[in-house]
């Protein structure tokens, strides 16, 4: 039986039934250790009969059990379920804004009164861009093939003529060009078709798999790898495929088989929750069209030997009449007390401040109460220079949806 369970990130899960009457069962439970065992046990930390999770927010999809893991930027304690259908839909929508799922995907889930597990979007945003491609017309190729023919094409391969066709002279063993669908963006989309079809326990889902893949032509399934997504080489013909691979690769390189029962395949979407937020914050500041402003996003700079150093963003004003004005923001995905920040931020920010001679740099962190803000001087370097404050944002606006005008706020803070 298909169930879904909603955590936060930092929760708790056990084989023992909690308030809100979750739990895990043994099979399971051992299948989400192996999986974090050969991920260098990032996403989550082992307990005794149970697991806590960590920065990573996403899905889980073992067995018949869906695990969906939600971000949560309050201290608040809540078994109401309308907690996790708002955070359920933030992540949703900042996906959408770091364009790691559609957005016309995630307006459509909004509408609709049953709420859809995350996993299930991306299978039908899939299989919507599948079916898509099947309408239109799957691409053919060129592709070398070797073979025995009855009519001469391409040409003899005489060793392999004579050590196989020495009797049925008939036949001619050629290499010869052939014009179909056999290439590798279609194995991608018919190897990630078979992925669904055992991970998936949605009846939909599961109905659509298989009308489309009666729809598919007929192509050898290969084995599908991460090198297989390196050397895949994309032109203007394969342009309609792009989303659709993109789904693929995650749906291929994310699956776990269970190799020894088959009963707890295993398939995680997972997303550092630091990393999205950083990607959050940068797409809302370039939404702004800030007149006189530019964002730069990932820079980094030589700092010692081969090591770099790589604020979050760095943000430029522009004037006619004085200097440039740079500002550093290094984003932090947490909780912390205002009276006691990170000494290793600090140095971090210290740093940033002479590398980029910025004269503003902010720690930005998601707002969980009236915290208090104002920029702080370093003491050395160029005192009375360089500041750097500790700023705090709501990442929802007071109708508990993603605040939409938060690249203004963060622009606000920095002056």
């Amino acid at each position: 039986m298909a169930r879904l369970i909603q955590v936060f990130e930092y929760e708790k899960l056990t084989l023992h039934i909690d308030q809100q009457d979750r739990f895990l069962y043994p099979d399971e439970l051992e299948k989400l250790y192996a999986y974090n065992d050969r991920n260098n046990n990032i996403y989550f930390t082992g307990i005794r009969d149970g697991i806590k999770f960590q920065n990573y927010v996403g899905v889980i999809q073992v067995g018949g059990l869906t695990l969906e893991i939600l971000p949560k930027a309050d201290k608040k304690q809540t078994n109401d379920n309308n907690d996790y259908q708002k955070w359920h839909s933030i992540l949703l929508n900042m996906l959408a804004i770091c364009r790691h799922i559609k957005i016309d995907a995630v307006s459509e889930a909004s509408l609709q009164k049953r709420q859809h597990s995350l996993l299930d979007i991306y299978f039908k945003i899939f299989l919507d861009e599948v079916s898509q491609l099947i309408r239109l017309g799957l691409i053919k190729k060129y592709h070398k093939q070797e073979g025995n023919v009855m009519a001469l094409k391409g040409r003899i391969i005489f060793g392999k003529q004579i050590s196989k066709n020495l009797i049925h002279q008939e036949r001619m063993y050629t290499e010869h060009q052939v014009y179909d669908h056999e290439h590798l963006h279609n194995q991608i989309l018919l190897k990630a078709l078979k992925v669904l079809s055992v991970v998936s326990s949605n009846p939909f889902i599961l109905d659509r798999i298989n009308r489309i893949k009666f729809d598919f032509p007929y192509i050898k399934e290969i084995e599908i790898t991460t090198s297989h997504f390196d050397h895949l080489k994309d032109n203007r013909k394969t342009k309609p495929y792009d989303e659709a691979i993109k789904i693929a690769k995650m749906i291929i390189l994310n699956y776990s088989p269970d190799i020894k029962s088959g009963h707890e395949n295993l398939l995680a979407l997972l997303f550092d929750m630091n990393k999205l937020w950083e990607e959050y914050i940068y797409r809302m500041l370039v939404r702004t069209n800030a007149p006189s402003f530019s964002f730069s996003f990932q820079n980094s700079k030589r700092f010692w030997e081969h090591k770099t150093i790589r604020p979050d963003l760095v943000i430029t004003r522009k004037s006619d009449d004085r200097p440039d004005e740079v500002f550093v923001i290094d984003t932090k995905w947490k909780i912390i007390d205002t009276r006691h920040p990170s000494d290793d931020d600090l140095k971090q920010m210290f740093v940033y401040n002479a590398y980029w001679e910025s004269s503003k740099s902010m720690l930005l962190y998601p707002k969980t109460f009236d915290q208090e803000e104002k920029f702080g001087t370093f003491h050395k370097g160029q005192p009375h220079v360089h500041h750097c404050k500790l700023g705090f944002i709501n990442v929802v606006d007071a109708y508990g949806k993603l605040d939409m005008e938060i690249g203004w706020e963060v622009l606000r803070k920095l002056e």
